[in-house]
């Protein structure tokens, strides 16, 4: 007796077709994705909090899965790793060691040195046309012990708004401190002074921790004493530049205050709340640096002026 239904005699029939891998089809397979059903083999199954998911099912739901971020929105990672801010402090030493071996001396590097004599803050020069001299005189220091100083300040301060901040952020409110103190230089202090050190960037670092802590609701009490100590030595002992330190303070302190605070604030339609006080927060730096280098501009234009140019 036959059965037209199994195609031969009852007890022959052939084995029922047996499911393979979606991803591999020659990899015959009794195993599937819980979330989805289809058959896939041990290689592309994940164990899942219930049953186990296929590779593309896994990658779907990382999609709507958020990394965590700090509150400047950087990632978070296990990494301690700060290389950003020991590239500064490398940048520093290197300088420095250019300078001592164009003077041909350790502690009197700045006198008979070309580089020092190009990079360091002057108004009337950077009036005159020197505008890299706005940036460049923050890798130039006057002495070891100067260099010494600012770059221990560096490391100390530097590690930890790097890993707040991501790198990116934190160069931009390095350089955006220097920037920042570079301008008030040029409207509080003598136009004929020369003018160097990274200290006015550090200061930025140091109201970057400020703003840090503010937003994580934290005391900023520590650094508070710490600006306030150095305000102090800045004011006490002859030849630091006081206003290089607040313009630093000041712009470094601005710019974080954006970085930290807008990223969760001002989102429109069809635009997620964090990538909208991104862009906010940019916006806001960008503003910081506008503004630093209209001041700029403004005593340029008073300083050419005065000097007949």
């Amino acid at each position: 007796m036959t059965n037209p239904g199994w195609g031969g005699a009852y007890g022959d029939q052939p084995n029922p077709p047996q499911s393979v891998c979606v991803r591999h089809p020659d990899r015959p397979t009794g195993l599937a994705c819980s979330r989805c059903g289809r058959p896939a083999c041990p290689q592309c199954l994940q164990a899942a909090a219930v049953g186990q998911h296929c590779v593309d099912c896994v990658r779907e739901g990382n999609k709507n899965v958020r990394t965590a971020q700090t509150v400047a929105g950087a990632p978070v990672t296990r990494s301690t790793k700060t290389p950003l801010t020991y590239a500064l402090i490398a940048i520093n030493v290197v300088v420095f060691g250019i300078t001592a071996a164009q003077s041909g001396d350790v502690t009197s590097n700045f006198n008979g040195s070309s580089l020092a004599r190009d990079w360091s803050l002057n108004s009337l020069l950077v009036a005159n046309g020197d505008v890299f001299r706005l940036i460049g005189n923050g890798f130039v220091h006057i002495g070891p012990i100067h260099l010494l100083v600012n770059m221990f300040a560096l490391y100390l301060i530097g590690r930890d708004v790097e890993l707040v901040l991501g790198r990116s952020r934190y160069l931009a409110v390095y350089l955006l401190s220097l920037i920042g103190g570079s301008a008030s230089v040029m409207v509080f202090e003598d136009p004929l002074t020369f003018t160097a050190g990274a200290s006015g960037a550090v200061f930025g670092l140091l109201g970057a921790q400020a703003v840090i802590l503010l937003r994580l609701k934290r005391s900023p009490a520590p650094i508070l004493i710490v600006i306030a100590l150095n305000i102090f030595i800045s004011i006490s002992i002859p030849g630091i530049s006081l206003w290089g330190h607040m313009g630093g303070l000041v712009a470094g302190a601005a710019a974080t205050a954006g970085l930290v605070f807008l990223p969760n604030r001002h989102h429109g339609p069809g635009q997620s709340r964090a990538s909208a006080g991104l862009s906010m927060a940019w916006i806001s730096v960008i503003a910081v640096a506008l503004v630093s280098l209209g001041i700029i501009a403004v005593r340029v234009l008073d300083l050419r002026a005065q000097i007949g140019l």
